[in-house]
């Protein structure tokens, strides 16, 4: 079942209990990631960027947003029971309460959005669905240490760390993380489908084409950005991308254990005033060793011991890969999407192809393309050779104008409208799928084209 934990843990670094051996990490960690059990519970996570209503190009004082959300967090202030919180750089993020179905997560969201965008508006705000801020630099305005510390580990690889946190939006859909079984619901198999049509979402909901008001070269941005930061928390792990499958085990939970004992701490949780950072280099299973930087904290960590169970478990939050497992799957590839209810597109595909087995079985054979017949597209992008062509970035830099992944994307929607048929999902949601395919899977076109067309015409953009 899929639970929507806070991205915190108030308990600071080495508290919470006795330090955990190698073994009984790898062990959390399997357990942690992967909850399973039948499937059908659903959730999203909708990221908005927050601009002034008559000039975009303005900052937003981070007061004025925070006013807002701490007036609907009042008792019945949301009345889809969505719980709001704030992205580094201002963003808000609205997470729908578990749904027991489409349907019902598409209402609680829409009503939840409701009374959200009309209190912004009300205050001279609007909400924009884009994957990258159109106009204004990054800027990040929640200061707390967590943020703080990010921000100077990804410093070390460039600007993009700060552009990531504080320029960006998504739709995040999770799905439960299935039963314990190789069948189409069992978890090894959705584990397989999600990393499988990534590239295809990337490309179909490609909304992030400008940045500083001028084209990128690129469709999704946003894919690019999270691409040119620290590879060892948002790359997919080792055995989940059909291309890479040689390289993992049979068991995600396995896959899964390397990937975070391996990827560096981002943070050490302190109380007593001190920075957050940690020294570049220091890998999980360098902290539970007490070897390498570690040192420099103690025998192990801040307070002279390794790491605690709820050390792992907040290190975990740290991961960024295109899907994160966390007891379900959160799908985070999805740029934001235009218009008042753009989201429940991505919402849709996502659930028609994760719930209905035949069209489970018909999205794994779309994708096979995408990622076995990368000569088939063409020209690499710009920061790759034609032998290393991730389709990744291939679906970043044209979208669907990749004729792979255009061939892919057509055959996922088609396989989601005959799945939401059958499912007998509300006209709304199916008519909203729809029109999508019909004004851009079908002409290889993607919310990023419309934006490029406005700002080739020199209207510009609001």
């Amino acid at each position: 079942m899929i639970e929507l934990p806070a991205d915190t843990i108030s308990a600071p670094a080495g508290v919470g209990g006795p330090p955990i051996s190698e073994l009984e990490a790898e062990r959390l960690i399997g357990a942690i990631c992967f909850k399973t059990g039948p499937p059908g519970t659903i959730g999203a996570e909708l990221e908005w960027l927050v601009a002034d209503a008559e000039d975009p190009l303005l900052p937003v004082p981070f007061d004025r947003v925070r006013e807002i959300l701490s007036d609907l967090k009042r008792p019945g202030g949301m009345p889809g029971a969505g719980l709001l919180t704030l992205e580094p750089g201002g963003q808000v993020e609205l997470s729908t309460a578990p749904a027991i179905s489409l349907s019902a997560c598409a209402a609680a969201a829409a009503d939840d959005m409701v009374v959200l965008r009309q209190a912004f508006r009300s205050a001279g705000l609007t909400l924009t669905g884009s994957g990258l801020d159109l106009h204004r630099t990054p800027n990040r305005v929640l200061d707390v240490p967590r943020y703080a510390a990010m921000e100077e580990f990804f410093d070390r690889r460039g600007p993009w760390g700060r552009l990531m946190m504080c320029s960006t939006a998504s739709v995040q859909v999770c799905v439960d993380a299935g039963l314990d079984d190789d069948g189409p619901c069992g978890y090894r198999f959705r584990w397989r489908l999600m990393h499988a049509i990534g590239p295809i979402l990337v490309a179909a909901f490609a909304n992030s084409p400008l940045s500083r008001g001028r084209p990128t070269g690129w469709k999704c941005t946003r894919q690019l950005v999270w691409a040119k930061l620290d590879p060892c928390r948002t790359r997919a792990p080792a055995g989940a991308e059909p291309a890479r499958a040689a390289e993992g085990t049979a068991d995600p939970r396995l896959d899964m254990a390397r990937y975070a004992m391996e990827a560096e701490v981002l943070c050490f949780r302190r109380f007593d005033g001190k920075p957050w950072t940690v020294p570049a280099g220091l890998t999980f299973r360098d902290w539970l060793r007490g070897s390498g930087s570690a040192r420099a904290f103690g025998a192990g960590g801040p307070g002279g011991q390794g790491p605690t169970e709820e050390d792992l478990r907040y290190h975990l939050t740290t991961l960024f890969p295109p899907v994160r497992a966390h007891g379900h799957l959160e799908l985070r590839m999805i740029d934001a999407q235009p218009g008042e209810d753009g989201w429940i597109v991505p919402l849709a595909l996502v659930a028609a192809l994760t719930e209905d087995r035949e069209a489970a079985q018909a999205a794994m054979a779309a994708a096979e393309p995408v990622w076995h017949d990368p000569g088939a597209a063409g020209v690499p992008p710009p920061t790759q050779s034609p032998s290393t062509a991730s389709p990744w970035l291939r679906a970043a830099w044209l979208g669907p104008g990749d004729p792979v992944i255009g061939r892919a994307s057509a055959e996922c929607f088609a396989a989601a409208d005959a799945a939401l048929s059958r499912s007998g999902a509300p006209e709304r949601i199916r008519a909203a799928v729809s029109d999508f395919a019909e004004r851009y899977v079908r002409t290889g076109r993607c919310p990023a084209d419309d934006v490029l067309d406005i700002i080739g015409s020199g209207k510009g953009m609001s």
